[in-house]
Formats: C-alpha cells, structure tokens, sequence
C-alpha cells in the first residue's frame, strides 16, 4: 500500500515561489510513475506534471511549462514541486498521485494512489 503526504503549500504573493513535497511510504520512488494534480475552486482536477519511474520524462501542462519542475529524492523517498513566478491562476489545492503501472500518463484515472492535498493560495 503506497500513501502519500503532501506539504508545502501556503499563502504566496505573485511572482514568489514555493516548493511542494510529497513524502512517499510503502513503495520505492524509483518504483512509480508519480505526478502533481490539483483543483480549484469550482474546477475538475486537473493534471500538472509527472514523472516517469525511470525519472527520465517529464510532462508539464502548457500554463506551469518553465516555471514548475518535478523532481524526486530517492534518499528521502520525497517527490518534490518547484513552484516559480507563481500567478493567481495557480491558486488550488495540490495533490500527489503514484501508481506502479508503467507510462501512467496525464489522466487522473491513471493513478491509483493519492494524497490528501496541499493548499497554495497566490494572492497580493
């Protein structure tokens, strides 16, 4: 059973940045496909970045491409969400996904293992 913690999250002004952690439990980093969701207000769940369980793919959505980068830990067994020049429209709570299917790909149906969230409030 994988379970999985998100931290991080907070109240950011526009243009600062913020790094999410996902602490990962039961399963090896190395051994899942991992990815970033979140959901905003009034809005579906929506796909933000994954990586591959080799770690040598990543997948950005088009609005975070060059701000965000997703990145993991294998020491710490920690999948990590660098947030730069962050704007209101990143406002959502964030959620951590893992599965040990190979190329889990962008859908939320993909991942069968899911955090609780983290929330990020960018507002001046």
């Amino acid at each position: 059973q994988v379970q999985l913690v998100e931290s991080g999250g907070g109240l950011a002004q526009p243009g600062e940045s913020l790094t999410l952690s996902c602490s990962v439990s039961g399963r090896a980093v190395y051994n899942l496909d991992m990815a970033w969701f979140r959901q905003a207000p009034g809005k579906e769940r929506e796909f933000v970045a994954n990586i591959n369980w080799i770690g040598d793919s990543r997948t950005y959505v088009d609005s975070v491409k060059g701000r965000f980068t997703i990145s993991r830990d294998g020491a710490k067994n920690t999948l990590y969400l660098g947030m730069n020049s962050l704007k209101p429209e990143d406002t959502a709570v964030y959620y951590c996904a893992a599965t040990r299917n190979r190329w889990a790909g962008t859908r939320s149906d993909s991942y069968n293992s899911w955090g609780r969230g983290t929330q990020v409030t960018v507002s001046s």
